[in-house]
């Protein structure tokens, strides 16, 4: 799959320590012949207190610090503007150094937050039913940029400190920017780090089956995959990512995945009215995934003036559910949250609107 390449930020002079890794901070500072002990005390200064100026690290030394301000910085993002949904939903813009905008959205659970992470400028897989995408694809997020999402949030939002899940699920492709998202997991999960469960970090997918394979060789984390449909000819016609991947290659590599005992592949299904949500699609659904430890999350479409498609009737989507159930499935239907400030699934653009503060 040919991809445009990460943005090359233009502090060339200055390597960003955001987008390093703790090993790779050791192996940059041990060139300066300075402890390896050195290199967790400014990776927790950066995550664990949100610090973006060597200065405020006071357990080093001056001279130390001088000399790597130096040679190195740290990036963060801006925050550019927070939406507020009637259900509690955040969708915060974020500006990007290169002057782009990316969108990530606070979810309220009953009793701690999600945030909703984006992983890209913008998407190049082209799903029919994703606002997103309409708006083209630009360029990878550096590490750093994803990471950055969940400490900015962390330090500048009141829901901060409770943040307790993290969701590849903003804008882009995850599995599209594979190198950055796999850095980003290390940094969100390494105790020195963010500190979050690997339990509790979750990468969506639109089904790259070979990613997926790598992904389960690389890491321990929770795999959702959006689906959409029970057979090829609806996927394809939904997801051109099918026609490279189709159903029954997708569904062997999840078959095969590397879940831990307990937990589940998630299964996400985007209801949209007379394409995908008859009854005979549930059957198919329920039968195609026999042999798989499964959820589903069942997802009315978000209707958005661009779309061609619509929301099922409450009925039709009860009726879908209950079949899966009828099959010994976990299956629920997601309230889409945020619609009312574009916060939904599909729904986010990190399109800065003309006039807007």
């Amino acid at each position: 799959m040919q991809l445009k390449k990460d943005y090359i930020n233009t502090h060339k002079d200055k390597p960003d320590l955001k987008n390093m890794t703790l090993d790779e901070i050791e192996i940059f500072i041990s060139r300066l012949g300075k402890e390896k002990y050195r290199a967790r005390q400014i990776i927790k200064w950066m995550y664990r207190f949100g610090v973006t100026s060597f200065d405020e690290m006071t357990n080093l030394a001056k001279d130390f610090k001088a000399e790597i301000s130096s040679i190195s910085r740290i990036s963060s993002l801006t925050i550019e503007k927070i939406q507020k949904s009637t259900d509690g939903t955040k969708k915060i813009l974020f500006r990007l150094e290169d002057g782009n905008f990316i969108e990530s959205v606070l979810i309220r659970e009953k009793n701690h937050w999600t945030l909703c992470i984006s992983t890209q400028v913008g998407c190049q897989m082209g799903c029919r039913f994703c606002l997103t995408g309409k708006y083209g694809f630009k360029r990878n997020l550096l590490a750093s940029e994803i990471v950055d999402q969940i400490t900015i949030s962390r330090f500048n939002m009141p829901e901060g400190n409770n943040i307790k899940n993290i969701v590849m699920m903003g804008m882009g492709e995850p599995l599209a920017n594979y190198k950055n998202i796999l850095k980003a997991i290390n940094i969100i999960t390494n105790d020195s780090g963010l500190g979050f469960s690997k339990r509790k970090v979750t990468v969506s997918t639109c089904g790259i089956v070979p990613m997926i394979e790598q992904l389960g060789k690389d890491t321990v984390i929770n795999l959702a995959v959006s689906l959409n449909a029970s057979n090829n000819k609806t996927r394809d016609y939904l997801m051109p990512i099918n026609r490279m991947y189709p159903i029954e290659k997708l569904i062997e590599v999840c078959r095969l995945y590397p879940m831990p005992k307990r937990r589940r592949i998630t299964f996400e299904y985007i209801l949209m009215e007379g394409v995908n949500d008859s009854p005979e699609d549930a059957e198919n659904l329920a039968q195609l995934m026999k042999s798989i430890r499964c959820k589903f999350n069942l997802i009315p479409f978000n209707e958005f003036p661009e779309s061609q498609f619509r929301t099922p009737s409450d009925e039709r989507i009860d009726t879908f559910r209950k079949i899966l159930i009828k099959h010994k499935y976990t299956a629920v239907t997601r309230k889409s949250k945020g619609r009312d400030i574009l916060a939904a699934c599909g729904q986010l653009r990190g399109q800065k609107e003309k006039g807007e503060g």
